[in-house]
């Protein structure tokens, strides 16, 4: 290709959020992000990014990508590239393909600290792009393949890669120990329910964070069962869980100096003559008494014994659990920004800065336990698991239900994270949360990049004058 070739391509480009154009016969594509981004997007577009990969990278066993952007917009970019390309598949055409299909990517970085990137930094991207695939796979696979019992095998697998041995409890244990909430989801189920733990503890650590994912491998809604047209897609419900197992491999490889508990609730939600039924009542590990009305939001009830456990037998000082809790997040934040609902504004704030930083975006959920925690009342027991009116930020109710299972007076950070919506684009998983884990908590790693893209990192602190011209920069890809 000559200068006057790309030139002729780039004048061509009029970015209206995108824009590409076609070279030589298909045989190579130039593409345009948007020329700027609204304050509650990510600089990096990465969502276009991705959308822009898939439409327009041409044929062919072997390709390459060239992506033009800054060094605080290398690490959404990279995350967003992975996403275009998921790792499972059952088409009979890719079990008869003999050749692997190789993409190669390359950075091009430009305005400041745009000198060649270190190797350290290529490591980092491919333990973070590792992660979003194997989440996305996790999610994407279905649940007569992606039942507890493989996905214990997935969670032993990354423990073995990493030295740790899970700690597993598993099917009338869960009974025995007192975790009701995972134990009377998953029990009507042919594959038990499990509690797994993956444990980093390294020498020197000030603090100790768990992070908490619902790992429900598929939701019938019980015997509060879903209908026919919003049943399918219900693989899904694992997502939290399986970004969770995503960042954790990524991020004790990428070095963690703080204690790191991944904690993995992990049921099927089934249908069966041993079924929780409306009405019963079960003790949860926090020792409070759930009087079940709604078996389809089984998500919260598993989540509660896992947060109790984290606070109660891990002593976490940080707890945060991802989930695809509720159909309301995606109406209340949309398709494309987690929903985030959190006992401490800085936090909040964290979250927020951290979705712009990775691509993985956030919006914050009220926050008001004394005004909405009332929708659970019940007559006999502690509380009732779903809300009196749906119409009263169910979204955030969910949130304060799990809460309620570690106290809303207690003294550490907790985090709820809901995903329902942004796990998936289409009828494909996306990955979504690992990017934003290892952004929020990027300030605990002995990793350059990720401590970039912290919140607390030099790009999170940008001034809005800065942040308002690099928005205006064309990028491509």
């Amino acid at each position: 290709m000559n200068r006057f070739i790309w030139q002729s391509a780039l004048s061509t480009l009029n970015p209206n959020p995108t824009d590409s154009c076609p070279l030589y016969l298909n045989y190579a594509t130039v593409a345009a992000l948007p020329s700027r981004v609204s304050r509650h997007n990510s600089p990096s577009a990465a969502q276009f990014i991705t959308r822009l990969v898939r439409n327009c990278l041409p044929g062919g066993v072997n390709r390459c990508i060239v992506m033009v952007c800054e060094r605080s917009e290398v690490f959404a970019s990279a995350c967003a590239l992975a996403r275009a390309f998921p790792l499972f598949t059952h088409r009979s055409s890719a079990s008869r393909r003999t050749e692997k299909k190789t993409v190669t990517v390359e950075f091009f970085l430009v305005g400041q600290n745009n000198g060649p990137m270190e190797l350290a930094t290529l490591k980092c991207l491919a333990s973070a792009t590792e992660g979003v695939r194997l989440a996305a796979r996790i999610v994407d696979t279905p649940c007569n393949e992606m039942n507890t019992d493989n996905f214990l095998e997935e969670i032993k697998k990354v423990g073995k890669d990493l030295g740790i041995t899970p700690t597993i409890i598993r099917d009338e244990e869960l009974k025995e120990r007192g975790f009701g909430g995972i134990y009377g989801v998953g029990k009507a189920a042919l594959h038990p329910p499990a509690l797994a733990v993956l444990s980093h503890t390294p020498d020197g650590a000030t603090q100790t964070i768990a992070w908490v994912g619902k790992g429900i491998v598929y939701d019938t809604g019980g015997l509060s069962i879903k209908g026919k047209t919003t049943m399918p897609g219900m693989k899904r419900d694992c997502g939290g869980a399986a970004a969770i197992l995503g960042a954790f491999k990524a991020t004790v490889k990428q070095g963690f100096k703080d204690n790191l508990h991944a904690v993995f609730c992990l049921a099927e939600n089934a249908v069966g003559p041993r079924a929780t039924r409306p009405d019963d009542i079960h003790v949860l590990y926090s020792g409070k008494t759930v009087e079940i009305n709604n078996t389809d939001a089984e998500g919260r009830l598993i989540l509660a014994d896992g947060v109790a456990y984290a606070c109660k037998d891990l002593g976490a000082d940080i707890i945060l659990d991802m989930a695809t809790l509720t159909g309301a997040q995606g109406i209340a934040t949309g398709k494309y920004h987690a929903a985030v609902l959190t006992n401490n504004e800085e936090w909040e704030k964290a979250c927020v800065k951290a979705g712009r930083n990775c691509g993985d975006l956030v919006h914050p959920l009220v926050y008001c336990p004394e005004l909405h925690f009332s929708e659970f009342t019940s007559a006999v027991a502690d509380m009732k698991n779903s809300v009196a009116d749906r119409d009263n930020t169910p979204s955030s109710c969910a949130g304060l239900f799990i809460a309620s299972h570690i106290g809303f007076d207690w003294p550490g950070v907790w985090v709820h994270i809901d995903i329902a919506a942004p796990v998936h684009a289409g009828e494909r998983a996306t990955g979504y949360g690992v990017a934003l884990l290892l952004s929020l908590f990027g300030g605990a790693s002995e990793d350059p990049l990720l401590n970039l893209v912290s919140p607390l990192g030099c790009s999170g602190d940008s001034p809005p004058e800065e942040m308002e011209r690099d928005s205006k920069r064309r990028r491509l890809v």
